[in-house]
């Protein structure tokens, strides 16, 4: 890997995650220790990041990759996640799903399966799954949210938005945050957004969080649900090797590795 192309996928994962540890960005790049530390030193030179004992941190307040990015990376994995996360819905539950990527291939997944009600505020994945039932006699049915539309990430958000929220109780509510970490919990990048799945968790029977292996064991900005609130979580195999699974596996009911 050029050494460009290690600094934009620095520079990406310190735009979602805010800090990050040397050993998850040689487990990402695929490159030595050593290799790491040059390139952190380099680009705290350059005024981008913080060097800290472990790691390094972002020096600014930077927002999540656009959808339309975050949609391309790792599919394989959100793939996978998707389709055994689907194995934990039965026919004829409601289901709350947020924004995101692995949100948008999990709806593909519950497309196919039958008397389905979906509650989302993501403005893509109701137009989706509209689409998919559009000439099938699914039974499935589609709630989009009301409420302020942000366009990078495809949905609503909001007072309005949370209000309608809590009008529902669902089975289950399927959220993937941008970090999981066995103390922080499940967390977000912006307020509006954690305030959405914080509404949604707390309207649900049960939380299933699916998150790939670059967002376990991170830590982002604002917490919407603690371990202990879990009851499932849903991640790739690449999570099987990193330390900071074996507190999220103790603090959470079920665990399922894609």
């Amino acid at each position: 890997m050029l050494q460009e192309e290690r600094f934009l996928r620095i520079r990406s994962l310190l735009a979602t995650f805010s800090r990050l540890s040397v050993d998850r960005i040689v487990q990402d790049l695929a490159v030595s220790r050593e290799t790491v530390r040059r390139d952190l030193l380099e680009l705290e030179g350059l005024g981008e990041l913080r060097r800290v004992h472990g790691g390094a941190i972002a020096t600014g307040v930077e927002p999540e990759p656009p959808l339309a990015v975050r949609l391309v990376a790792r599919q394989r994995e959100k793939r996978a996640i998707a389709k055994a996360a689907i194995t934990l819905l039965q026919p004829g539950q409601t289901v709350f799903l947020d924004a995101g990527s692995t949100m948008s291939i999990l709806a593909e997944e519950i497309a196919a399966l039958s008397g389905m009600t979906v509650i989302t505020n993501s403005l893509s994945i109701a137009l989706k799954l509209e689409g998919a039932s559009e000439g099938r006699l699914t039974g499935n049915k589609t709630i989009l949210l009301g409420g302020e539309i942000d366009v990078k990430t495809q949905a609503t958000c909001g007072d309005i938005t949370v209000e309608a929220i809590r009008r529902y109780r669902a089975d289950v509510a399927m959220l993937s945050p941008v970090a999981l970490h066995a103390r922080h919990g499940a967390m977000s990048f912006e307020h509006h957004e954690a305030a959405v799945a914080r509404a949604m968790a707390e309207q649900a029977q049960q939380l299933v969080l699916l998150a790939d292996h670059a967002k376990i064991g991170q830590a982002s900005r604002v917490t919407y649900a603690s371990a202990e609130d879990i009851d499932a979580i849903v991640t790739d195999a690449k999570a099987r090797t990193l330390p900071a699974l074996v507190p999220l596996r103790k603090a959470c009911e079920r665990l399922l590795i894609a």
